[in-house]
């Protein structure tokens, strides 16, 4: 069913150096070299050869010159026969070439048809392949990285061990539904090695809150009165200068949002309207807006002016603002005497940074302050694994529900069939995760958040 020959544009249609089409499925060299120009040194071509020629038409027309990788079953990203065509990139010229290849023969590929391939011939488990999307998403380097361990194999090895050890535990409780004439009335099952393998189930869960914070990131407000120095303070931390800076009150009239990388996590980062009751209707619906945006932001810092203090109107933006446990940085600190006292006088002070956005000083502890705050206990997981797969979470939790279930049986004495239903369910779970069970239906769901070409 899935080795019919199948081709996609595997590179975005932007004008660029090199454009990437990828093909796959029986046939594939064989149908390219109809439309190339040497088409008898396509088909001897070994694996892992490059080949040079045109791209033609049927009746000879030239279309573009071209490079053509030749992948050889099983040696290949699907495991099947492929040919990736790297032509010039041009949107109209691969347009081009991949309508010709298209009359070839070829059908066009599905979303995530060349991984799923991969996975159905053995390549890839499912925790790799969904590596390979993560891959692709990751927006800073370290979500890079965790996504290349996962897709290494760092999750898979992690599920097999844990499958290993209850299919271990299961094979004592299995022994007693075979042979039950020999049953001595007790299972012979220790509670705590099933709570230990739960145990490291939920350690496994934990990562999850890590990797969808480093892969899909969050979003952090500058908050504030007017004149506070949201503005410089956003510039600081954006290394340029993107927003309008002026003595002026109400110099910022809208929001401005930029993307930063904050120690691997993606960061939004939105310069807010500086808080305060203003009769001019531009000025009060950008302030209605930037209200809108830190109410919905992970994240509120709160720019103080260190100069002038800490008003009663700041006092009170921050008790609306209370339930959210916002920052607090003391800006303009180049301007105080005693700058180490900033803020040291209010409750809470280790909620406190205390910084100058036109000299820099304090900036790494606001950027530490920060990290702290959205990491947590994220970085603590024992097992060092992340995943960034809701589908993978839920499993995991359905594992580690299945071995509570278990364990309150074995302590309740119940026999040994009741015991294994939720052992199997547990076991089951585990290997949804990593792809030895599963349906078709989660493989379309799956598969089909992937970009075309993967």
């Amino acid at each position: 069913m899935y080795d019919h020959p199948i081709v996609a544009i595997a590179t975005p249609l932007s004008p660029s150096a090199i454009s990437v089409i990828r093909a796959s499925g029986s046939g594939s060299i064989a149908r390219v070299a109809t439309r190339f120009s040497r088409a008898r040194a396509l088909i001897d071509a070994p694996g892992h050869t490059v080949v040079h020629g045109m791209v033609v038409t049927a009746d000879g027309a030239p279309l573009d010159e071209v490079l053509v990788t030749v992948f050889r079953a099983p040696r290949s990203y699907t495991g099947q026969d492929s040919v990736e065509v790297s032509c010039h990139g041009s949107p109209a010229g691969v347009r081009r070439v991949y309508a010709e290849l298209l009359s070839a023969g070829f059908a066009a590929a599905e979303p995530g048809e060349f991984t799923r391939r991969a996975f159905l011939g053995g390549k890839l488990d499912l925790t790799q392949a969904e590596a390979v999307n993560e891959i692709v998403r990751a927006q800073t380097a370290r979500a890079h990285a965790l996504a290349l361990d996962r897709l290494d194999g760092g999750v898979s090895r992690e599920m097999q061990e844990i499958r290993t050890r209850l299919i271990a535990v299961m094979a004592r409780v299995s022994i007693q539904l075979d042979y039950p004439e020999e049953d001595t009335g007790e299972i012979v099952l220790d509670p705590a090695e099933i709570k230990g393998v739960r145990d490291r189930i939920v350690a496994a869960a934990a990562g999850f809150e890590r990797g969808r914070l480093y892969q899909e990131g969050v979003s952090v407000a500058l908050a504030g009165r007017t004149n506070a120095g949201k503005s410089s303070l956003f510039n600081r931390i954006v290394r340029h200068e993107r927003a309008i800076v002026s003595a002026e009150h109400g110099t910022t009239r809208d929001y401005l949002e930029a993307r930063i990388d904050l120690d691997g996590i993606p960061v939004r980062l939105f310069d807010t309207a500086g808080l305060r009751d203003s009769s001019a209707a531009i000025e009060a619906e950008g302030i209605r807006r930037s209200r809108q945006i830190i109410a919905s932001c992970d994240l509120i810092v709160y720019v103080v002016d260190a100069a002038q203090g800490m008003s009663d109107d700041d006092r009170a933006r921050l008790d609306e603002l209370a339930e959210a446990r916002p920052i607090v940085a003391w800006n303009k600190i180049d301007l105080v005497p005693d700058a180490a006292a900033a803020g040291s006088s209010e409750a809470d002070a280790s909620r406190y940074a205390r910084v100058s956005a036109t000299t820099g000083q304090g900036m790494a502890e606001l950027h530490d302050a920060i990290v702290t705050r959205l990491l947590g206990d994220r970085d603590t997981e024992t097992t060092g694994i992340t995943i960034d797969s809701e589908r993978q979470y839920a499993l995991l939790n359905r594992a580690a529900d299945a071995l509570d279930e278990a364990v309150a049986s074995l302590h309740a004495g119940m026999p040994a069939d009741v015991i294994a239903v939720d052992l199997q369910d547990a076991i089951d779970a585990i290997g949804e995760i990593t792809g030895e069970v599963a349906s078709s239906e989660v493989l379309d769901a799956m598969f089909g958040s992937f970009c075309v070409g993967k």
